[in-house]
């Protein structure tokens, strides 16, 4: 486990958050606390042992949708900060509301989390622990506060309707006016909460408030909820529970309970930290918790150009069919970047590249694509696929060898050199070795080995019968050079009766192949990407591209769907190079000229490839 305080460690980016935590290192803020090995309330906390993790943060997903690309911000930041800082980052599921809750929902959180590199478990001093939290375990620990509270005069039961309750509450310019129930007993309150405890009362009939300030400027220390009553079966609990914690009075008390030093959380809890404070502070003075107490700390959220992050209007794409899933290969949701073919090296990238600040700002979109190009430039296997084919066929083939069947192998690198360089220059020899001949070999070896013969597939676009100006590739009279093949000469067409192009006619020029002694013996100012009819093979090429023409698709209260993007995806049928053909799922690749692509991790199999293009090679958008 690295520590940011240690010289010897690579320096990492500075911010805020970064400069809070040296802060408090240096000041000792958090060095009396101690660490029981699980998290619990203050006599527990007391019989542990002196903390051995220097900080304790936390990623605290509710699991009601998948998580989006705004979350793996918060997750690299999280987890990385406790990585570099020789401490440890909770998985905290914030299970509390249980009508939006499923298991799918955890499952694919966690398995998001280890997929872009991170875990909880930690090994202070040779043992080993898991730091995976589930909020309602700690749900007869918050009863028990609310309790502590209603007995101290802190907390009251309030049975005004939720319009009654809007209306006294006021606004900016307006004091909030004190509810009719306000002034009961603590004896009085505390038996009216055990009847909702009990079932006695129906859903939305009461609700226990904390009992602050109905003038304070800040309107949510206006006496907040903390428990309402909902019927519902919970997730985890069961149906043991007809009542359940408010987000903002169980939050505070997860953190303080897993002894939490810096609870890091996005602007529009900014207003909730006074009540945070109150909150942890009170059930402190009461025995209940043990200081030091956790501090919320806010960062702007992630805003990412062409991108919803809202969950309830992700689920809507999902729910309407707009979408394949939350996984499809054009949302912004981790299991969807991750079909897509982005890496969780180049998410980590892009995460670290936009920093960590407190003003909100728009991060375009291809921000993230740079970050792959970056990542996959000296990692990604290069391979030729045709996506528009038209086939051209050597007409001399047959008099310069002699036969009409006869092909002959060509070969490239699966890395250009400098790609190959620069991977071991960063990893090593040893990796660069497993990097081409892995086990189990999911596509073959540099170099790579294909067919060409008398039949070749090309791309459609790179004939012309009449050229445009400056055109450099096939038309008749000119010559170009096959990639790893041939110099041929173009010599004309067929077409069918309406005048398509049905085969492109070319004749071979001897001797010219590459990586021959004559291979620089006639000047070409192109050479052509082809797959060899003899062994190419059939591919289905899924084209992705942004969900939405707008930049900023729900902003405003506009209706997101309305600039829903209809050419976000298609679907080509080409031809690939026998060494993409053998790729495993979940390979990524450079298709020479096109981009990066990924063999589908779902659909993508041998004898039926599937790619997914993942992004160009620059920025095409318009």
């Amino acid at each position: 486990m690295t520590d940011a305080t240690d010289p010897n460690v690579p320096h990492k980016p500075t911010n805020f958050l970064r400069g809070i935590i040296d802060r408090d290192l240096e000041q000792g803020t958090y060095a009396s606390r101690r660490w029981a090995g699980s998290p619990g309330d203050a006599a527990h906390q007391d019989a542990g042992q002196s903390d051995p993790a220097k900080v304790r943060l936390r990623f605290p997903p509710e699991p009601n949708g998948y998580l989006h690309v705004g979350h793996a911000k918060s997750i690299c930041l999280n987890f990385g900060l406790a990585r570099d800082y020789g401490g440890v980052c909770h998985m905290r599921f914030d299970d509390t509301n249980p009508e939006k809750e499923e298991q799918e929902y955890v499952d694919a959180i966690l398995d998001a989390v280890k997929w872009l590199g991170f875990g909880w478990e930690s090994n202070f001093n040779g043992r080993p622990e898991s730091h995976l939290y589930y909020a309602s375990n700690y749900f007869d620990f918050m009863y028990r506060a609310a309790e502590a509270l209603i007995t101290a005069g802190l907390a009251y039961v309030d049975e005004q309707t939720p319009d009654e309750m809007r209306a006294n509450r006021g606004d900016f310019a307006t004091p909030g006016k004190d509810s009719p129930f306000r002034a009961r007993t603590p004896d009085e309150n505390l038996a009216r909460f055990r009847e909702m405890r009990d079932g006695k009362h129906a859903d939305g009939s009461m609700v226990l408030r904390a009992k602050i300030d109905m003038a304070s400027p800040n309107i949510n220390m206006r006496d907040p909820a903390i428990y309402r009553i909902r019927r519902a079966t919970h997730h985890n609990t069961g149906d043991k529970w007809c009542i359940y914690p408010m987000y903002t009075f169980a939050h505070p008390i997860e953190d303080a309970l897993e002894q939490i030093t810096h609870s890091i959380c996005t602007l529009e809890f900014e207003d909730q930290r006074p009540f945070y404070d109150w909150l942890v502070d009170n059930l402190a003075k009461l025995g209940l918790l043990k200081h030091p107490n956790p501090k919320q700390h806010e960062f702007a959220r992630l805003n990412l150009t062409y991108v919803i992050t809202s969950k309830r209007k992700l689920k809507q794409l999902v729910d309407e069919g707009v979408v394949t899933g939350w996984d499809d290969p054009r949302m912004p949701t981790i299991a969807g970047l991750r079909r897509r073919g982005y890496t969780p090296e180049a998410i980590q990238l892009f995460c670290e590249r936009i920093g960590v600040s407190k003003s909100d700002s728009w991060i375009d979109y291809s921000t993230l694509d740079i970050a792959l190009r970056d990542d996959l430039e000296n990692k990604a296997h290069r391979g030729m696929a045709v996506l528009d084919p038209v086939k051209l066929v050597l007409t001399n083939w047959d008099e310069v060898f002699g036969s009409a069947s006869y092909t002959e192998d060509c070969t490239l690198p699966a890395l250009p050199s400098h790609a190959a360089h620069d991977f071991v220059m960063q990893y090593g020899s040893s990796a660069m070795k497993e990097a081409v001949m892995p086990h189990p070999r999911p596509f073959v070896p540099a170099p790579r080995v294909f067919k060409i013969g008398k039949e070749i597939w090309i791309e459609r676009e790179d004939f012309e019968e009449v050229p445009p100006k400056g055109y450099k590739r096939l038309f008749p009279g000119n010559k170009v050079r096959l990639k790893g093949g041939y110099v041929i000469e173009c010599t004309g067409c067929t077409k069918d009766a309406d005048g398509r192009v049905t085969e492109v006619l070319a004749t071979v020029v001897p001797d010219t192949k590459s990586g021959t002694p004559g291979a620089d013996s006639v000047k070409v100012k192109a050479a052509i990407t082809w797959v060899g009819v003899a062994d190419g093979v059939a591919a289905e090429v899924r084209i992705y591209d942004r969900l939405f023409t707008d930049p900023h698709p729900d902003a405003g209260g506009k209706d997101f769907k309305a600039s829903l993007n209809p050419d976000s995806f298609k679907v080509l049928q080409g031809y690939v190079e026998p060494s993409l053909a053998a790729a495993a799922a979940d390979q990524k690749f450079q298709f020479e000229r096109f981009g990066y692509f990924v063999a589908d991790r779902h659909d993508h199999a041998p004898g039926k490839p599937v790619f997914n293009k993942v992004t160009g090679l620059k920025d095409t958008w318009k």
